[in-house]
Formats: structure tokens, sequence, C-alpha cells
């Protein structure tokens, strides 16, 4: 009986098909709209109900109708394709904000194409000129160092979205973390637990990020009336082997310390391994805290305090703006904002 059903299904959507290929027509006539709706939602510029939408996909599925992006492109002046400057493919944060790029551009018919600009301005200039050239229909930059007239100058020729940045200009569209609230949660959180000797594993200056959450750390200093100690804020770079060697320096250097507080995660890991190395353990005799809250943060032995930054709905909320964009809709995303996430990497300072 099954076998029957499924081969009538069949013959009715072959029916439907005809011998040729699908078109947006006969997707059009089997939901019951026009051609243009269905053109227009699958270049993601429709505006209708997510009932119209589902019986648009409905019908879709149902004749196996595949897209072709030259013809689209060629009818509506676009590639269909974003362009994505990340600064390094291989970094976790940036990994997990890729991906929430992808996830967004993918239902909407958009594919990314990914370049990484290395944290040097040049290169992140070079990669734009590579995506131009690849007549990408916008472009996301995720941070990256290229000047604030740079970035936009560029808007000026084609939709632009940078995160990491506070911006305005005609086509550009930016998303900012606040990161000076997220360095105050996390020092305040390890004062709230009792301690005063808070080191301080700073990300690379060059960065805003980095610059903000040490002001944030040093906020709190502040608000707690406790003195600021230069010595206790040791640069970092970001990734776990800084971590590990800010270690090696504050306790080469006899500097007294009960906490930690890292710029990101991965430096707040290559510190616990420092740690463990000298035979101190997290967080009894060091409590530690990073930033970022990775996925892999839950994991960690002990799992990690950090503060919460998501790079995954980052991702996502910037393709979606760039969508918004393209339809000539003011963007409407916003950053949630900076959050603790408690765990047993930090305890009350003991004694």
């Amino acid at each position: 009986m099954t076998t029957k059903k499924r081969s009538r299904t069949e013959k009715q959507s072959s029916k439907e098909r005809g011998n040729g290929p699908v078109t947006i027509g006969m997707v059009a006539q089997v939901a019951g709209v026009s051609a243009s709706t269905v053109s227009r939602v699958l270049n993601g510029t429709a505006v209708v109900s997510d009932i119209k939408k589902q019986v648009i996909d409905n019908a879709i599925a149902k004749l196996g109708f595949v897209p072709n992006p030259i013809a689209r492109g060629l009818a509506g002046g676009r590639t269909f394709s974003i362009g994505v400057v990340t600064q390094a493919l291989d970094s976790p944060f940036y990994g997990a904000a890729m991906r929430g790029v992808e996830d967004e551009l993918l239902p909407a018919g958009y594919n990314a194409l990914f370049v990484s600009g290395h944290w040097d301005a040049a290169a992140e200039a070079r990669c734009i000129d590579v995506l131009q050239s690849r007549r990408v229909d916008g472009i996301v930059v995720l941070t990256g160092r290229l000047t604030d007239q740079a970035l936009k100058g560029y808007a000026k020729n084609q939709p632009l979205v940078v995160t990491g940045r506070t911006l305005k200009a005609p086509g550009l569209f930016t998303l900012n973390f606040d990161n000076f609230e997220g360095g105050r949660l996390a020092t305040q959180h390890l004062i709230q637990l009792g301690h005063r000797r808070i080191a301080f594993i700073t990300g690379d200056a060059g960065h805003p990020d980095a610059t903000e959450r040490l002001g944030g750390y040093r906020a709190a200093l502040k608000a707690a009336g406790i003195a600021f100690d230069q010595a206790l804020v040791i640069p970092g770079e970001y990734h776990e082997l800084s971590g590990l060697l800010a270690v090696d320096h504050l306790l080469a250097t006899n500097r007294r310390f009960t906490a930690i507080f890292a710029a990101n995660d991965q430096m707040a890991v290559g510190a616990a391994l420092g740690l463990q190395r000298r035979s101190l353990r997290v967080p009894e005799d060091v409590s530690v805290v990073g930033f970022d809250d990775l996925p892999t943060s839950q994991y960690a032995i002990p799992p990690l305090t950090s503060v919460q930054q998501p790079a995954y709905e980052l991702g996502r909320l910037a393709a979606s703006a760039m969508l918004q964009l393209l339809a000539d809709t003011k963007p409407t995303a916003e950053v949630p904002a900076p959050r603790l996430i408690a765990r047993e990497s930090s305890r009350r300072l003991q004694g």
C-alpha cells in the first residue's frame, strides 16, 4: 500500500513538472502566488507572511525546483554571494561566527565567500579587492584593522556590515559588543569572591576590544577601592601560548596574585596550563576567568568561568543585517549584552 501511494505521488509531481525543467512559473502556479513573489522569496527580498513563505517552500520541495544562480544574477544584477572578511580561519571564535553567517545566508539563497585578513589592514584591503572582483553583492567584515574612513569609503560602492565598530554612514551597518562592560563584569565577579590581587592578561593593544576590556578591568578595581597595579597587567596575543607565557612571567617576577582574568578563553586555558605546570591548582590556589565563552570552555578542566560573547549569534546577526541592507530595509540587529557565566574555575578566596 505504501509503495502504491508513493507511486501516485511521484506520478502527480511528474505531471506537474512536465518533461522540461521546473520553472519559477510552475512553482508560482502550485503555490498560488505570482512568479515575482516566488522570485523575491528566493532572492531574500520579499516581505511575506511565514505561512505564505512555507507554501512557496513546500511547492519548491514538491516540484524539485533548483534555482539557477547565474540566471538569477543576470535577471537581478546580483551574484547571490556575500564576501566575508574574517581574521583567522582557524580561530574558534571566528569559526563560530562564520558558521552563524552561513546558517543565516544559505536559507535565503546566498553563499558566503570567506577570506582572512590576519589582523593586517593592508591584507584586509586586498581581501576586499578580491571579493569585489568576484562581484559579491555585499561584504561582511568581522572586526579587523581597516580605518573607519576606509570602511566608509567601501560602503559607498556596496552594502557593508562591520562588527566590532560603532559607525554611521550610508550603506554601512555596524554591530558592536560591549567589551568594556564585559571586562568590568569579569573583574567584579572576582572581587565579589574576595580577590584583590587580580592579574589581567590583555590582548593585542592594537585591538579596540582589548583596550576596552582593560578599561572595564580598571573601572571595576576603582569602584571597589583597589589600586591599579601595572605590574599585574601582562600583554597577550589572544592564543593559548601567550596565556601560558604570561603566567610564566608573573611567577618569574614573584608578583603576588590570587586570580587571573584573561581577555579571551584561549589565553585563559593557556594560563591554567601554566599554573598546573607550576603545581598551582585552579581554582584552589588561583581563580581563572576568561572571555568569549567558547563552546569548548565548558569542557575545560576545570570548566571555565567566562564572559559570554555569542560568536555564532554575532555572525548570524551580521548576515541578517546584510540581507536587510540588500532588501533596502533598515537593519534592526542588536548584539546581546555581555553576561558572566560562572563555572568551576573561580571560587571564593580562602583564608
